[in-house]
């Protein structure tokens, strides 16, 4: 499927956005999309490409590993000292594995949570630090998942992070109201790299059991998170954003 277009705004104009998990996916989406609507870029990932993407739209990189806290750190205080401050953190990395729990390994499990929940914490943490040192109103945003809501087999550890970020949101944006707002998205299926791998035959049964008939591309995310992100929504907080084509209404 081709890649949607939106309408680009210029909301915001000078802020400075962080976007872990940048260099793919929903992550180089929501990149490209800030960086169109005025924003300074910083790209985190693991994997190196994401300086390609960051060379593409002007933006900033920092290979970062988001399970580690002293990477995560590294993180901000290269965004404060390439752009002065931080106005908009968004964690959207992630690792997973999928098998049934008797199949996980520990370190499997120990892999998936410590960018998933610790990346995830660790991140709003540095973020908070910096916006409240800064003395201005910031954002959080969360890539949380449908998977927040319902159970999925073989999804156990991966699963047990999207809980966990929904949560999480909630609890930062009753700690720093009203200038800290704390927002999750979460998708469903999504049209990734990672999903265009999946054989045909299989996307099809998926496909079949989400009432939009499609998988959603990563641009929709993007225009959603450029929202929420914004002033525009500034009474939004402690909640997740739903992006999934009706899959939750079926109960």
């Amino acid at each position: 499927m081709a890649a949607r277009m939106f309408p680009v705004a210029d909301r915001h104009q000078g802020k400075v956005y962080v976007i872990t998990g940048g260099a793919e996916g929903i992550g180089r989406a929501c990149a490209e999309r800030f960086a169109q609507e005025g924003a300074h870029v910083m790209i985190a990932d693991i994997n190196p490409k994401g300086a390609d993407v960051a060379d593409s739209i002007g933006a900033a990189f920092q290979l970062t590993d988001m399970a580690e806290p002293e990477q995560v750190r590294a993180l901000a205080a290269a965004t404060v000292e390439r752009f002065g401050r931080i106005d908009i953190w968004h964690n959207n990395a992630f690792t997973a594995v999928f098998k049934p729990i008797h199949e996980q390994t520990l370190d499997e499990f120990n892999a998936i949570t410590g960018v998933g929940i610790r990346g995830y914490w660790m991140g709003a943490k540095v973020a908070v630090e910096q916006m409240r040192l800064q003395g201005s109103k910031g954002v959080i945003v969360n890539t949380a998942s449908v998977q927040s809501f319902v159970g999925e087999k073989g999804f156990s550890a991966y699963q047990a992070t999207k809980g966990a970020v929904l949560a999480m949101t909630r609890s930062l944006a009753l700690d720093h109201a009203p200038d800290i707002r704390a927002v999750a998205i979460a998708p469903g299926l999504i049209e990734t790299e990672a999903v265009k791998a999946i054989p045909q035959d299989v996307m099809d049964e998926v496909i079949a059991g989400i009432p939009a008939a499609r998988a959603a591309q990563p641009e929709e995310v993007a225009a959603v998170a450029a929202f929420i992100a914004s002033d525009e929504a500034d009474y939004m907080s402690g909640t997740a954003i739903i992006l999934d084509g009706a899959y939750l209404a079926i109960g």
